[in-house]
C-alpha cells in the first residue's frame, strides 16, 4: 500500500516541473519583448532628438548666415537697404537668401506663409518686391546647413505685435528702429530688422527660427567728444594742431555731410577751454583752430559746445556693454600695457582702407615710432599714448581711463580722420563706476594732495611746422560700421 501511494503522488507531480518552466520561458519572453520594445522607442526618441538638433542648428546657422551678411566686412556682404544711404529698408522689400538642394526652387517648394501671418493682411508676399540671391553655405559642392531659405525683411508694431510707441495699439505702419537701448519709431536711430529661417531634413523634419536684430553703430555729435562729468583739456601749443569737424572727406562713394562742432561734450563746463593764455586751454592766437569752418571763413570763437549722446553711451553700464559688445566682434584683442612701434607691432598686416580691422587693447597704448595708417576702429580701456607720426582713419575710442595724451613730437604730415571718443567709466583709484552712473572725468572728491589729471584730452608738445589734428569724417565712420548687428530677440515658430 506504501509503494503503490507514493507512485500515485510522485506521477501526479511530474507535470509540476514542465508548468514552471513554461512560465519561466513566457516570463523571459515578455521580458525580452519588453526590452526589445524600449530598445526601440530609445532608438526612435534618440533619432528624434537627433533630427530635432540636426534641425535647429541648420535653423539656427541660416539665421547666422543672414546675421553675418549684412555686414559689410563680410566678403559675401549684400546690402539690403535701398540708396541713398541712410534710407530704411521699406516693409514692402523682402530678402531671400535661398540654400536649395537637388535644384528646387524653395520658394515654391516651401513658400513662406508666416510673412502674411505676421503682417495679418497689412502687407502680403504676393504684393511685396522680393529679391533672391543664393546661399553660401555649399562649398566645393559640398551641401552645407540644411535650411532652405532665410527671410529678411523691416519689421512694424503689426508684425511684431508690440505698441512701441505706447499709444494703446499696435496699428503703427511705420518701420522699427533700435536707439540702442529700447525699439524706437524714431528715425534718427537704427533700423531693426528681421531674419527668419526655415530649415527641412530629409526626414522631412522642419524648424522655422526668427531673430529681430539690429547695427550696432556709433555716430558722433563732434569730432573731439567728451562723455561724462568735468572733462579736462590741455591743448596743443603747436598752430598746426587742429580740430576741426567739418565733414571734407570723401571715401569710396560716400560723399561729405554737413558737419559736426570741432568739440562736443555732455556733462557740466569743459575746463579751460574759453580762458584766454591759460596754459592749460587753448591759446588766445589758437582758438580759430577748433571748429567746423574746414575751408570756410573762419569763426572767431572756437566751436566747442554741448552735445547729446545716443543712450546707450550717457550711462557707464551702456558704455561697459560696448566695450563688451565690440571686444566680443573684434579683430584684435590684447592686454595691455603694450606698445605699437618697431619690433612690437599688434595692428593686423591685412588692415587696408578697404579691409577695416577693430583692436582692441584692454589696458594703455602707446604708439611710439609707427609711422603708419590704421585703418577701422580702435578701443583703448586705458590710457592711449598717441605718437603724432601716426595716422588713424576710422574711430578713436578710449573708454575706461580716458586719457588720449601725447607730448611728442612728429616728422610727417599725419592726423585721424574721423572721430574719437573719450568717456571715463573708472574712479580715481581704478574701480569701475555704478553702472547707472554717468562717466565721469574727474571724481566728485578726489583724496588730498589732489590727483594730477588721469582723463580727458592733453595734447601739448606738438610741433609747429607739420600738420597734424583730428579731422570729422562721416564716410570714414561709415566704412568701419557696424560693429556687428545685435540679436534682441530670438525663438522658434511652430509649424
Amino acid at each position: 500500500m506504501n509503494v503503490q501511494t507514493t507512485n500515485r503522488r510522485r506521477s501526479s507531480e511530474a507535470g509540476v516541473a514542465m508548468l514552471i518552466a513554461i512560465f519561466v520561458l513566457l516570463l523571459i519572453a515578455v521580458v525580452g519583448i519588453a526590452l526589445i520594445v524600449s530598445s526601440g522607442t530609445e532608438t526612435a526618441l534618440a533619432g528624434n532628438y537627433r533630427s530635432s538638433t540636426a534641425v535647429y542648428y541648420a535653423a539656427l546657422a541660416g539665421l547666422e548666415e543672414g546675421r553675418g551678411r549684412l555686414l559689410p566686412s563680410n566678403p559675401n556682404f549684400f546690402n539690403v537697404f535701398p540708396a541713398p544711404p541712410g534710407t530704411p529698408l521699406p516693409v514692402g522689400q523682402v530678402w531671400y537668401i535661398t540654400n536649395p538642394a537637388n535644384g528646387e526652387d524653395v520658394l515654391t517648394a516651401y513658400p513662406d506663409r508666416e510673412f502674411n501671418n505676421e503682417f495679418a493682411g497689412t502687407v502680403t508676399i504676393a504684393g511685396s518686391t522680393v529679391t533672391p540671391i543664393p546661399s553660401v553655405s555649399t562649398v566645393a559642392g559640398i551641401q552645407g546647413p540644411l535650411y532652405r531659405w532665410v527671410r529678411i525683411n523691416a519689421v512694424t508694431e503689426a508684425s511684431l505685435n508690440l505698441d512701441i510707441n505706447n499709444d494703446g495699439n499696435t496699428t503703427d505702419p511705420g518701420v522699427i528702429y533700435y536707439d540702442g537701448t529700447h525699439l524706437t519709431l524714431n528715425p534718427t536711430s537704427s533700423q531693426a530688422l528681421e531674419i527668419t529661417s526655415l530649415a527641412v531634413l530629409p526626414n522631412g523634419s522642419q524648424k522655422m527660427a526668427q531673430y529681430i536684430v539690429a547695427p550696432v553703430t556709433l555716430n558722433f555729435p563732434a569730432a573731439l567728444t567728451f562723455d561724462g562729468n568735468n572733462p579736462q583739456f590741455t591743448a596743443s601749443t603747436s598752430p598746426s594742431f587742429f580740430v576741426q569737424g567739418s565733414d571734407l572727406v570723401s571715401v569710396g562713394t560716400c560723399n561729405p555731410g554737413s558737419g559736426v562742432p570741432a568739440v562736443g561734450y555732455t556733462n557740466g563746463s569743459l575746463s579751460d577751454f574759453t580762458k584766454p593764455n591759460n596754459p592749460s586751454g587753448i591759446p588766445t592766437a589758437l582758438k580759430n583752430n577748433y571748429n567746423t569752418s574746414g575751408v570756410t571763413p573762419i569763426p572767431s570763437t572756437p566751436d566747442i559746445v554741448p552735445v547729446a549722446l545716443q543712450p546707450n553711451l550717457q550711462t557707464v553700464g551702456g558704455l561697459n556693454s560696448l566695450v563688451q559688445t565690440i571686444t566680443q566682434n573684434a579683430d584684435v584683442v590684447v592686454n595691455g600695457p603694450v606698445i605699437q612701434g618697431g619690433s612690437h607691432n599688434l595692428m593686423p598686416s591685412w588692415m587696408s582702407a578697404t579691409n577695416p580691422a577693430t583692436v582692441v587693447v584692454n589696458g594703455d597704448l602707446t604708439f611710439n615710432s609707427w609711422r603708419q595708417t590704421g585703418y577701422g576702429i580702435l578701443l583703448v580701456t586705458g590710457k592711449l599714448t598717441y605718437d603724432p607720426d601716426t595716422s588713424w582713419n576710422g574711430i578713436i575710442l578710449v573708454i575706461g581711463e580716458g586719457l588720449l595724451y601725447s607730448h611728442q613730437g612728429a616728422f610727417t604730415n599725419t592726423q585721424i580722420q574721423g572721430a574719437v571718443f573719450l568717456a571715463r567709466t573708472l574712479d580715481a583709484t581704478g574701480n569701475p563706476l555704478l553702472p547707472s552712473s554717468a562717466p565721469a572725468f574727474i571724481p566728485p572728491a578726489p583724496p588730498a594732495p589732489p590727483l594730477p589729471l588721469v582723463s580727458g584730452f592733453d595734447f601739448v608738445n606738438t610741433p609747429s611746422s607739420l600738420t597734424n589734428g583730428i579731422q570729422y569724417s562721416s564716410c570714414w565712420i561709415q566704412a568701419v560700421q557696424p560693429l556687428t548687428y545685435k540679436v534682441l530677440s530670438f525663438h522658434e515658430i511652430l509649424q
